[in-house]
């Protein structure tokens, strides 16, 4: 046989056992679909024939009246009851539409229910991130083995997916406004309800995002991540700095920490995949954090499809500051009264530990918001394939800035009945998205100054 004909075999045949490390741009014909029968980041804009799920009409793009900058955010559907609650009795009616997880927890904790909602589809972003979007749908490509993204910036780069990388990217480079400045708790809870706050001072950048920005001036870091300890006393003044790459097969992430302890700043390398988290009583690993980031080098990533589950949305009383963290933090799971459960669309990806690579979960499946690409529940398998730890990120849209983002992410260990809620800020101050940096502040020398402090 003719060596190219060969080879082209071989290409062939590598596209069909691994198919998530070839990536090619969108079509004209396939962009014009954005905006039109889909929404611009590739959602299908209809409804669901049964009329449970509505059509995206553009999502939230105004405060209601009455809100200020700095508010907890007003609850826009208040007045919505509950359609229906999914507890261990009904699983079988309604297990189509359920996470393993969710039937995991159900089954596992007679506390815990699901309250159903009516279907509200509110995500929405600026029109900039739409037109980016748009733009660079005819550019973006995965980057060597799929571990980065190249020839994008500012707009989702797959709003029309044909892998599961691809999916998982739209999550990672996701719109999250330009910066953040959040002051959080975080309580790790044991499985009797008892938990030590951690207060956390979390400072983000997003370069990736920032109106004007090209791939030359990005220098392949799209965001900047800076997190400060400041209780409880034993774990206060400990500091990690994350630079994140847009290429990781090009360039590693860039993290340091800073231990008053030892008052140097060292390099962390190990500030990634499952190494534990700081401050979490091991209940996650560092690649949980946003749900997921990070390099996804370790896993084959597979795209099952597009299903209609029942998922957190619109998680406005989560959020409020009419609940004290008392009323949340419950044994064995947060209080279900104060969760929001809807039906809609969502993007079901499974990542597979590569044979010679290393991981605590040895499989992990996503389920992620097609309105949004954020990443709304994640199901995690231990080394024996057994259901392990249940994640589920509750979002609202902080209208103000048209973001759609949790409000808090919370990750059960089904094994040990303990969790970790990650994000509150009931009782605080409301995450700030009106913040400005210097590149300066988030310099290795930055995080030496700030620890002397």
């Amino acid at each position: 046989m003719h060596r190219r004909a060969i080879l082209l075999i071989a290409m062939v045949l590598a596209l069909a056992y691994n198919p998530t490390i070839i990536s090619a741009a969108l079509s004209p014909e396939e962009i014009a679909h954005l905006g039109n029968d889909l929404t611009p980041l590739g959602a299908e804009r209809a409804g669901n024939e049964e009329g449970t799920i509505p059509p995206w009409e553009g999502g939230i793009t105004t405060p209601p009246a009455g809100y200020k900058p700095g508010d907890h955010h007003p609850d826009p559907y208040a007045d919505d009851k509950v359609l229906f609650t999914i507890t261990e009795a009904s699983i079988d009616k309604y297990k189509d539409k359920l996470t393993p997880g969710q039937k995991a927890m159900l089954k596992a904790y007679e506390t815990f229910h699901m309250n159903v909602y009516p279907t509200r589809r509110s995500a929405s972003a600026t029109k900039r991130i739409y037109d980016a979007t748009r733009q660079v749908a005819a550019t973006a490509e995965l980057a060597e083995g799929g571990n980065g993204v190249v020839n994008a910036v500012i707009g989702y780069p797959f709003p029309i997916p044909k892998s599961g990388l691809e999916v998982i990217w739209n999550h990672i480079v996701r719109w999250r406004g330009n910066a953040v400045q959040r002051y959080i708790q975080m309580a790790p809870v044991t499985r009797g309800g008892d938990y030590t706050m951690v207060q956390l001072l979390e400072n983000v950048d997003l370069p990736y995002s920032h109106e004007g920005m090209t791939e030359e001036k990005l220098d392949n870091v799209m965001f900047k991540f800076q997190r400060t300890t400041l209780a409880p006393a034993n774990l206060a003044g400990q500091i990690t700095l994350i630079h994140e790459t847009m290429n990781q097969a090009k360039e590693d992430r860039k993290a340091w920490q800073y231990h008053p302890g030892e008052r140097r700043v060292r390099r962390a390398p190990t500030v990634a995949f499952d190494t534990p988290q700081d401050g979490a009583d091991g209940l996650v690993t560092y690649d949980v954090a946003d749900m997921y980031n990070g390099s996804p080098e370790r896993y084959d990533w597979k795209l099952i499809g597009k299903k209609e589950m029942y998922v957190p949305y619109n998680s406005y009383t989560l959020h409020g500051d009419s609940l004290k963290y008392k009323d949340i933090l419950k044994p064995l799971h947060l209080n279900p009264e104060h969760l929001r459960y809807e039906l809609h669309r969502v993007w079901v990806v499974e990542a597979t530990l590569k044979p010679n690579a290393k991981h605590i979960y040895k499989r992990r499946t996503f389920y992620v918001d097609e309105d949004s690409w954020q990443i709304l529940a994640m199901d995690q398998y231990n080394n024996e394939n057994k259901l392990w730890r249940v994640s589920e990120g509750h979002p609202l849209n902080f209208y103000e800035v048209q973001v759609f983002y949790p409000t808090v992410e919370v990750h059960y260990d089904l094994e040990s009945g303990r969790y970790l809620a990650y994000g509150l800020y009931n009782e605080g101050k409301v995450a700030d998205f009106s913040v400005k940096f210097d590149a300066n502040d988030f310099s290795p020398a930055a995080l030496r100054r700030a620890g002397r402090r």
